[in-house]
């Protein structure tokens, strides 16, 4: 069965969508209710940062393993079951996180669990929509991931000023559980597509990177994630020193530093369909290179006006995130489809193996310059910041070096149900 050209999207990728969104709502709630934690818990720059660190450790465990077993489960299969894990670990952050190390341990146990709601996502994409709007409809996926982001960062920082991190901690790990609630019901008429047991080792797996343009994705794709996950953990705290230290309310910055992931959400619903329109490699370059600049540069403002500061920041976070929808439809187009699962798996060992450190290096460069748990004084900002431009200077290299492409031939279906 096919649509028309401009039919709407289909029940089941609105649900998704929404399902991305409320999964989404747990996964910022640490760096939104961050200056309360660190006043409440006495914590260093490191070690605020190494709670972010093991949550990323364990979404690129779960991506890995997710990724990886999708092709022979069924990436339908693996992202319910991960949905209903993400609901339980949810709620078992935000009852028992009391401490650095309870906190440390749980989040890590949420990262665990989310991972399997995020590939096989894009993987039930790939199989259910026609290349000429893959772009985009991976574009509205990462999109209503980024909703959430700004929804978690906001309601985080809210309630944990107004009524105390508990409360934040609560509100956010309810957000998996509904997500499950929702996307379950969508997905029981969608079929369960098993490209059958996998032949070859992990060895195997990483034949895909023999292929120029797979190999360049995702050196890309590493590159970007040490920038965005990074980002993502403290740009938050940034935003909070600068209106501190220009007098305004410290939640105020928090809520400003949810805005930028509504700039993310904007950047993944455009970028997506301009690779579709323009080619992947165009937008890469342009998101990439952007990026980078922010990275190299944001860090170094903090003494200047505060309007100068959150045009960059709204920027950073538009060009960070941009890439994102690109690099993931990029590698669905590169890879066979009975290797998509596996190909995803390497790259999440290679992009989050790396990116999972970014937070932890970004506060011990805070902690070097003297800042620590002081987020208004110090100048260790510019440093941290520019640990990660490093990944932003490598994502445009590998960008740059991809061979040109030509958008996607338009098809007489649009969506495959």
């Amino acid at each position: 069965m096919t649509h028309a050209p401009h039919s709407p999207a289909p029940v089941w990728l609105i649900l998704l969508c929404v399902s991305r969104f409320g999964a989404s709502l747990a996964f910022m709630v640490h760096a939104g209710a961050l200056p309360a934690t660190l006043r409440a818990w006495g914590m260093s720059g490191g070690e605020a940062g190494g709670i972010q660190t093991g949550f990323n450790i364990g979404y690129a465990l779960s991506l890995v393993l997710s990724s990886w077993f999708a092709d022979s489960l069924g990436a339908k299969r693996v992202f319910l079951w991960s949905s209903w894990a993400s609901a339980a670990a949810g709620l078992a952050f935000a009852l028992f996180a009391r401490s650095p190390d309870s906190a440390f341990w749980l989040f890590a146990l949420l990262g665990l669990t989310q991972g399997g709601t995020y590939a096989p996502s894009i993987m039930l994409v790939a199989q259910g929509v026609a290349a000429d709007r893959r772009g985009a409809a991976v574009g509205w996926l990462l999109g209503a991931g980024s909703l959430g982001y700004f929804a978690s960062i906001a309601l985080a920082a809210d309630l944990s000023e107004r009524i105390g991190y508990e409360a934040a901690f609560l509100v956010c790990g309810v957000g998996p559980l509904l997500a499950a609630l929702i996307v379950a019901p969508g997905l029981r008429r969608r079929p369960n597509r098993v490209v059958g047991a996998r032949q070859g080792g992990l060895r195997d797996a990483f034949g895909f990177l023999a292929d120029r343009r797979s190999l360049l994705l995702t050196a890309g794709y590493t590159a970007h994630a040490w920038e965005l996950l990074g980002m993502w953990a403290w740009l938050p705290a940034f935003l909070t020193a600068v209106l501190a230290a220009s007098g305004g309310a410290a939640a105020s910055g928090l809520w400003i530093a949810g805005a930028i992931h509504l700039s993310g959400c904007l950047s993944s619903l455009t970028m997506g369909r301009a690779s579709d329109r323009l080619g992947r490699r165009a937008v890469l370059v342009a998101m990439a290179a952007m990026g980078a600049v922010c990275s190299l540069s944001i860090g170094w403002m903090e003494t200047l006006p505060v309007w100068l500061i959150l045009p960059m920041a709204a920027l950073y976070g538009f060009s960070a995130l941009g890439d994102s929808p690109v690099l993931s439809t990029a590698m669905t187009e590169a890879t066979p489809p009975g290797s998509l699962g596996a190909a995803l798996a390497v790259r999440s060992i290679l992009g989050f193996g790396a990116g999972g450190v970014a937070p932890l290096a970004v506060g011990l460069a805070l902690d070097g310059a003297g800042s620590g748990g002081d987020l208004v004084a110090g100048s260790g900002w510019g440093w941290g910041f520019a640990l990660l431009g490093i990944g932003g200077v490598a994502a445009t290299l590998c960008a740059a070096l991809l061979a040109p492409d030509r958008p996607a031939s338009p098809s007489l279906s649009h969506l495959r149900s």
